[in-house]
């Protein structure tokens, strides 16, 4: 490249200081929101209002100003956010009426999940529904006492009027209320320690999976309800449940849900990937965000169904939604970005949610020629794939079912159904895309690591193993603290925010399972480390259970402990497992009283909410049933490690080693010329094999 002389340089730099003052004067409004990472919170940088984030300066100077916070909480990909930002956060009088008024903070639910988990309780207790946006007016100190979602310009300014006015007037009616709302959030956070507690036991599980199923849509899959969340949890305890206690209905159904997953519109058979949920019975229209959590948990979740199974569709759709995460939120760092969303611009110049995705017939019939018809059977572009005068693709029969109609081989089908999606997908990319939300979660990244080691173990390829090390590397580089802790956050090299629990509690659960399948005991050390340090900073001495906050975060009206498992596992939950699998390779450490006790402290949830803890179950079969040691030393460690790993062992932890290891399960093993595979329970072994199927059959 050719050198500048200095003049030049000199004017360049004057020109793009230009550029850069034409671009900032382009918007007539611009608040401290400009200042952020999150792209949440930058969509609102030149909204009327004056936006503040969640700093402990802007709560300080609400105190000093005696004004009331008005708290909008959501998230880059909600429609709903997006609708209500047009609708009255751009609106100048309605912006006029904030600011006179109230300390206005908007928060990245992702960013800030603790303060999101708060004001989510106080507006289900206030109204009994909760959702995204989520905005909450509170006190100085920020004790909530009025709350809603959605709401149009007329209600929202009628609303706040209300509001001011009544705490202007009579003050310490809005004080009394916020005080009762307050005790009321702490009290759902309590957990007893109960010692004595008998544990739970497999007679009683019965009974909770005999409830949980009463719920079970056995024909379509998932529940009897609408809108349909994936739960991939769930299904994962049942899978684990129905193999592990040969339960041939809790197995078929798991299989009926994962086929009609697959099968839906919620999954995107042109580009990959799941989207969040379904807002009917029968997974078709999805609310068309897709977020990299669903699809971590799922690929994770899909791989293990094929080991089970043997399923190719299973196979299939695990690969094709990595596919879709490498393809649209994989970073070159090596990290994973958070989600795409609902909304794109349609043909008109209108945001649209579900542009992108849907499909006129007129259009694939022209596109597909003398394929539509194959091809319009297969994904219904019919009464059943209908949707507002568009299709959304669907499946609702096999291969042979299509196959036989059209009188066709499977080969001569599966090859016209997947020439039509490439071709499908090349059109789709000249549309105008969803917006990307390009900040790295460390808890997210933590169940996509999770989600490739998985598929590495289950499918066998070894490039989801190069990835998930690229990952795991990412995340030791760039999301560890100096002081051996996490950020939660991370975007053009930038991380800001101490990491919460479920920060922790993903990663180590995703470096364990590292270490399985690649033996490098750098990871199961780092597991370690991090478990330790949750010990130290997040621990709740009386309930045994850990803060979803740490002991260095600032202060806010509670402290949460999350123990419901949801969308995402409770952070709780995934420490338990995390620590009942330290305890076999570290058992001198306490790690396994610890997790018996923090299950023992919340299995009075079991018998008439399992769904609710299903992550937490997996403890119970751990504790009823036998958990395996499986420890391999000698120089074919590796490739015997391998072909262990791809069978569904869920009650096992796997070990390896050429020689002497460095953990217990390791010493004293080797016998030179010879590679020895040990299966003990709780550190004592049977006589050592030397094949997996001899191991398979000691299990």
């Amino acid at each position: 490249m050719q050198k500048l002389a200095p003049i030049a340089l000199v004017l360049l730099f004057l020109l793009n200081g230009c550029s850069q003052k034409k671009e900032e004067m382009s918007h007539k409004f611009t608040n401290a929101l400009i200042n952020e990472t999150s792209p949440y919170l930058l969509q609102h940088a030149h909204n009327p209002v004056n936006w503040e984030a969640w700093h402990p300066e802007v709560l300080e100077k609400a105190r000093k100003e005696k004004k009331l916070l008005l708290i909008s909480i959501g998230y880059a990909a909600c429609h709903w956010c997006h609708v209500m930002e047009h609708e009255c956060f751009e609106d100048e009088e309605v912006a006029k009426m904030m600011n006179e008024n109230f300390i206005n903070i908007k928060i990245d639910r992702e960013e800030r999940p603790d303060v999101d988990q708060i004001y989510m309780d106080a507006i289900q207790m206030m109204s009994g529904n909760g959702g995204w946006p989520l905005n909450i007016v509170a006190l100085p100190d920020g004790k909530p006492f009025w709350g809603a979602t959605y709401l149009p310009k007329e209600s929202w300014v009628k609303s706040l009027n209300q509001l001011t006015e009544l705490y202007k007037t009579d003050p310490n009616k809005i004080i009394g209320f916020a005080n009762d709302l307050e005790k009321g959030i702490q009290a759902v956070n309590l957990v007893e320690n109960k010692e004595d507690a008998d544990s739970y036991s497999i007679t009683q599980l019965n009974n909770a999976v005999e409830n949980w199923s009463t719920y079970f849509d056995t024909f379509l899959g998932g529940y009897k309800r609408a809108p349909k969340f994936m739960m991939p949890n769930n299904i994962d305890f049942l899978l684990h449940y129905g193999t592990s206690q040969n339960d041939e209905d809790v197995f078929e159904y798991v299989n009926t849900t994962l086929t009609r997953m697959a099968y839906g519109g919620i999954f995107d058979h042109v580009g990959g990937g799941f989207s969040r949920y379904s807002v009917d019975t029968k997974w078709h229209v999805p609310h068309f965000e897709k977020m990299l959590y669903d699809n971590g948990q799922l690929i994770s979740l899909y791989s293990k169904a094929f080991a089970v199974t043997k399923n190719k569709l299973y196979k299939k759709v695990a690969e094709e939604s990595i596919a879709f995460v490498l393809e649209e939120l994989a970073d070159e760092n090596g990290g994973f970005y958070s989600s795409l969303d609902a909304d794109s611009l349609d043909e008109n110049g209108e945001l649209e949610e579900g542009a992108y995705y849907v499909w006129k017939s007129e259009e694939l019939k022209s596109l597909l020629k003398d394929d539509f018809e194959i091809f319009k059977d297969y994904f219904n572009i019919n009464s059943y794939g209908e949707w507002e005068e568009n299709y959304v693709l669907i499946r609702d029969k096999s291969k042979e079912e299509i196959a036989k109609k059209h009188n066709l081989a499977i080969n001569d089908l599966e090859l016209v159904i997947d020439n039509s999606l490439k071709l499908l997908k090349k059109e789709r990319e000249k549309r105008e895309k969803p917006r990307l939300d390009d900040k790295i979660l460390t808890s997210w990244n933590g169940l996509m690591l999770q989600g490739l080691v998985d598929a590495y173990r289950y499918l066998e390829n070894s490039t989801y193993l190069e990835l998930a090390l690229k990952n795991a590397s990412f995340i030791q580089k760039e999301m560890k603290k100096p002081d051996g802790g996490l950020y939660r956050n991370h975007k053009k090299g930038k991380s800001n925010i101490n990491g919460f629990l479920e920060d922790y509690a993903s990663v180590i659960e995703a470096y364990i399972s590292l270490y399985e399948v690649t033996f490098d005991i750098k990871w199961l050390e780092e597991a370690q480390k991090l478990t330790d340090y949750s010990i130290e900073h997040f621990q709740d001495s009386n309930s045994k259970l850990f803060y979803f906050t740490s002991d260095d975060d600032d202060s806010l009206i509670r402290r949460t402990i999350e123990t419901n498992d949801n969308v995402i596992s409770a952070s709780n939950s995934i420490m338990g497992k995390n620590l009942l699998k330290l305890h076999k390779v570290y058992i001198n450490k306490g790690y396994g009283d610890l997790a018996h006790q923090m299950l023992k402290n919340i299995q009075g949830n079991f018998d008439e909410s399992a769904q609710g803890f299903s992550n937490w179950l997996h403890l119970v079969l751990y504790e009823n049933q036998n958990f395996y040691e499986i420890a391999i030393v000698g120089s074919d460690y590796n490739s015997l490690g391998k072909e262990l790993a791809k069978s569904y062992l869920p009650n096992s932890i796997l070990v390896g080693s050429p020689k002497e290891g460095a953990i217990d399960l390791l010493k004293n093993r080797y016998n030179e010329g010879e590679t020895l595979i040990y299966v003990c329970i709780e550190g004592t072994c049977k006589l050592p094999v030397q094949t997996t199927e001899q191991v398979l059959k000691q299990l």
